[in-house]
């Protein structure tokens, strides 16, 4: 079959490779649909790592995923040939005291799609997955909306893992891509009083004032913390950095008043962050990492088949397998208003 490598800093070649084969009795393969080129995916393509995780090459990433289910193991019963599916890209061992514990997330097995060392990524034209990682999606739902649900069960378990509901709380969202977009979605579902949302690409913040944002504001442009500093005089409840950038952070720790929280979703591209002791110590600020996704893959598909949100809005590109390279170099270069590009087999 044919898969898309990287073979270098900002290097991408099609290889032709083994076709992937079902080993376990639970195992399904699936002949990709549709795969979302994630910011996560850039940060191999363009670095070559994140954090302690390296990139040997060639290697394939991809993670974003929906599929047609092509022939199962024969243990699964609730998957057919010709099955269309949303993709789970995370596979926990189900054994450790972290899966035991109800934080699959953080299995300490875990084998992710396209992170190194882990698995191979869902960039080839099959791939073979556990059974339980396959979502079977209804009629109404397409390729696209599948692969969504991706990153909206990040946003859905952002907003989850704040800890208490957002209904009438004051809500900043710092970078809109796919990720701030899909926390600004079930912020608007829960009823926050209201969201602020910042960016640096125009055609974002405007797909996002059209989902319901009450207020955007392009940080290239002006300053963000003063003007929202003014509307809301007592700042604001939470805040969402979801653009893993350090002046983001800044203005994170600026804008949530005191006791409030910052929920760190973005994946900076640099080892270390830096705080403030002072003003974070003074607000007695929280602090939240948020890893990926936990128990929310089902509701980002029933919000999504619902009807009730317009996730196409967030497709702004879409481009043939063969032309993956200049998605991601779309993608990682933040050129014409990108959102999500997306790579349709």
């Amino acid at each position: 079959m044919k898969s898309m490598m990287l073979t270098g800093i900002r290097e991408m070649k099609m290889r032709t490779v083994e076709d992937p084969v079902i080993v376990a009795d639970t195992d399904v393969l699936i002949r990709m649909e549709r795969i979302g080129v994630c910011g996560s995916d850039v940060h191999y393509y363009t670095t070559g790592r994140i954090g302690n995780l390296v990139v040997k090459y060639p290697f394939t990433v991809g993670h974003e995923s929906a599929g047609t289910v092509v022939k199962t193991g024969s243990a699964v019963s609730n998957l057919k040939p010709g099955k269309r599916v949303a993709i789970e890209p995370a596979m926990s061992c189900g054994k450790c005291d972290q899966c035991l514990s109800g934080r699959p997330h953080t299995c300490r097995n875990l084998r992710f799609l396209g992170c190194p060392g882990q698995a191979d990524g869902s960039l080839s034209e099959y791939i073979v997955m556990p059974d339980k990682n396959c979502y079977p999606i209804p009629e109404t739902m397409n390729f696209d909306q599948a692969a969504l649900a991706e990153p909206l069960s990040i946003g859905i378990y952002s907003v989850r893992l704040y800890g208490s509901s957002v209904t009438g709380k004051k809500v900043g969202i710092l970078g809109c891509g796919p990720i701030g977009m899909s926390i600004l979605i079930p912020a608007i579902a829960e009823k926050a009083e209201k969201i602020y949302v910042t960016d640096r690409i125009d055609e974002r913040l405007k797909i996002a004032s059209d989902a319901g944002a009450s207020w955007t504001g392009n940080v290239d442009r002006e300053d963000i913390v003063e003007k929202i500093s003014k509307m809301e005089p007592l700042l604001l409840d939470v805040v969402f950095e979801c653009c893993g950038k350090q002046e983001a952070m800044n203005q994170a720790v600026r804008l949530v008043k005191p006791g409030g929280k910052i929920m760190i979703v973005g994946i900076p591209e640099f080892d270390n962050w830096i705080f403030p002791a002072d003003i974070i110590r003074r607000k007695e600020l929280s602090l939240q990492n948020v890893r990926r996704q936990n128990e929310c893959y089902k509701s980002a598909i029933d919000m999504i088949s619902s009807g009730w949100l317009n996730m196409d809005r967030l497709v702004t590109h879409r481009f043939p397998f063969a032309e993956t390279k200049e998605a991601f170099d779309l993608v990682a270069d933040y050129k014409d208003g990108v959102m999500k590009a997306m790579i349709e087999f």
